[in-house]
């Protein structure tokens, strides 16, 4: 069995104890020119919303479009109905790009 790296292990880490809370999950991916978030049902598999910096073809700082795509899910959750969710930051610390789409969020209206 291979052993799993830092960024692996700590992934796994903290999307337990997300998923443990039992609550709908705000996932974050980062990658080097974009940034997308999903709000996922863990007990049914599905994704509920989604918003990224590609589908809404934003450009500029990074930093303020990861905020613009935390105010775009939360609008998207709003119109589905879902108010409270546990933040997922997967491997990524909370700082930078992760945490201007987190606080974006929040703004929007949405509770973690």
């Amino acid at each position: 069995m291979a052993r799993l790296s830092t960024e692996e292990r700590r992934k796994f880490r903290v999307r337990n104890a997300v998923k443990a809370s039992g609550r709908l999950r705000l996932s974050v991916y980062r990658s080097l020119q974009h940034i997308y978030a999903q709000i996922i049902d863990d007990s049914q598999g599905r994704t509920l919303a989604a918003a990224s910096s590609l589908a809404l073809k934003l450009t500029g700082n990074k930093t303020e479009v990861a905020r613009k795509v935390g105010l775009a899910i939360a609008e998207a959750a709003k119109a589905k109905g879902i108010t409270k969710v546990v933040f997922d930051r997967g491997a990524y610390k909370y700082h930078g790009r992760v945490k201007a789409l987190a606080e974006g969020a929040r703004e929007g209206g949405l509770e973690f």
